[in-house]
């Protein structure tokens, strides 16, 4: 077993013990969802303090949250569609929470520049589950693209720990405005591909012969 997938393994045993004495609480996923927005929220107070070391730290123990509300779910046999729902809204509101953390920090320091910069990553991050959501009342499934909400987040905790936000914001700007437009593109491709299945005569195959020889 290689070093990673020993550290992997022993992460995983970690979660797991989390998620079953969770579980013994018997503390509601939906509970657990809403403790994870309010240590972001923490975290977005100081980011907006310019306290990136305490943020990004604060951010890894709401991660945790996060990981572990949809498992303790599972475990419980509380998975339902709202539960769901209510993870995915307050996501949202988590990635917001911690952008305006940082669009307070660059107004009170007055960089405008980086303040316009982080408005174009909060609409990237929007425009990225937005866009997955919209195509998928289209097609089957629409995950392209690699700036997901788990990347968006490493990505943010590395630019408080080590202090390196601006270039993080550039990257998390630049790959999450491609990823939507990947999904377009894609969105594009499927969708009319099922049209043009559904144009298609019922019943119409194509020749033995035909097909032989292609």
């Amino acid at each position: 077993m290689t070093i990673t997938r020993a550290i992997g393994a022993g992460c995983n045993q970690i979660i797991l013990l989390i998620v079953r004495g969770l579980a013994l609480s018997r503390i509601h996923p939906n509970m657990l969802t809403l403790i994870g927005l309010l240590i972001n929220v923490i975290a977005a107070i100081l980011l907006a303090r310019g306290e990136f070391l305490k943020a990004g730290l604060v951010i890894i123990g709401a991660g945790l949250f996060d990981m572990v509300d949809g498992r303790v779910a599972r475990h419980t046999n509380q998975v339902t569609r709202f539960g769901a729902f209510f993870d995915s809204v307050l996501d949202r509101y988590s990635d917001l929470g911690l952008l305006m953390g940082l669009l307070v920090y660059y107004a009170n320091i007055d960089r405008f520049f980086y303040v316009l910069l982080t408005a174009v990553v909060m609409t990237g991050s929007v425009m990225v589950s937005y866009s997955r959501a919209r195509a998928e009342n289209l097609i089957p499934t629409c995950k392209v693209g690699f700036a997901e909400r788990p990347e968006r987040v490493v990505l943010l905790i590395i630019g408080a720990l080590f202090d390196r936000m601006a270039p993080v914001l550039w990257v998390i700007a630049v790959i999450s405005n491609l990823t939507v437009i990947h999904r377009m593109i894609y969105t594009y491709a499927q969708a009319k591909q099922l049209e043009e299945a559904q144009l298609r005569p019922a019943g119409l195959t194509e020749p033995a012969s035909t097909a032989r020889k292609s």
